[in-house]
């Protein structure tokens, strides 16, 4: 009998993990996830959408499985979550579309940063968000929201961005789509970025950026060059505890997560990072 697929909508927080992969040493969001599923009668490897480094989180990570013959994602979805761990948790598990695969169908994916730029960050929100003034390289500057945005906006586009991520990353045209700042309560902020690939550490590298050429300590016109011809610069990689895969989208004829459901999130955790303070945001001008 043929084994089954299942397409698994799966959340974390990343701060007690050495990132998504398995690694010689050291738990892994993959190794404690597929030990989880082995206690629950899955004794198979998954497929993630993509990778996380070490401290990042994923409000949606989405991962292919075969499950065993007779074993549907039901089984699956009612099983697993007394194994999972702390910090690791399933939204939902189910049959895919014919030839849905987690990685290859995937179009795009949104991350979001969350960065304290103005009083104390809320002790809630600590180990999940930037702390700008702490940040030897933003140290005694300045951070308006409105610049952050600005030369935020700057980055959407069609473009090289060569000089905002890891060279070991493919180099060639990426399209961000969208990358806009919201204000979330308190002097938190979230940094939000759409495209249909990122580079390593593209997002963290891109936002460590903005913040500093908006507080004058990159300046503007290197920025923007970086931005068009792809040369390097003496950038700033953000924190990983800032970052959140929040997204990870599909065709519609292959996508598992219907749009309703996607907004709802079935099964995520009301906390940090996941939730937003007070329930309250507007987008920064």
């Amino acid at each position: 009998m043929k084994r089954t697929p299942a397409a698994l909508w799966i959340w974390y927080r990343g701060t007690d993990f050495l990132g998504f992969q398995r690694q010689p040493e050291g738990l892994t969001v993959q190794e404690a996830l597929e030990d989880a599923m082995r206690k629950a009668g899955v004794p198979y490897p998954i497929m993630p959408a993509g990778r996380t480094d070490r401290g990042v989180h994923a409000r949606m990570q989405v991962a292919s499985v075969r499950l065993p013959p007779c074993y549907t994602s039901e089984m699956l979805a009612e099983r697993l979550p007394p194994h999972a761990p702390p910090g690791i948790g399933l939204c939902v598990a189910r049959r895919p579309p014919e030839g849905f695969h987690a990685q290859w169908s995937a179009v795009g994916k949104e991350y979001r940063y969350r960065v304290q730029l103005g009083g104390s960050v809320a002790e809630a929100w600590r180990p999940f968000a930037m702390e700008a003034s702490l940040e030897p390289r933003l140290e005694g500057l300045t951070l308006r929201p409105e610049r952050v945005a600005e030369l935020l906006g700057a980055t959407v586009g069609r473009r090289d961005f060569y000089a905002f991520h890891e060279h070991s990353s493919l180099r060639k045209p990426r399209t961000l789509e969208s990358a806009t700042l919201h204000e979330l309560g308190g002097g938190l902020f979230e940094l939000r970025l759409r495209g249909d690939g990122f580079g390593r550490y593209q997002v963290r590298y891109l936002v460590g950026s903005t913040l500093l050429t908006a507080a004058g300590g990159l300046s503007e016109e290197l920025f923007r060059s970086a931005l068009e011809s792809g040369t390097p610069i003496p950038g700033l990689k953000a924190p990983a505890k800032g970052l959140v895969l929040w997204e990870v989208r599909y065709p519609s004829d292959k996508d598992p997560f219907p749009s309703e459901e996607r907004a709802r999130a079935p099964g995520l955790p009301s906390a940090p990072p996941f939730c937003l303070p007070d329930g309250a945001e507007t987008q920064a001008a």
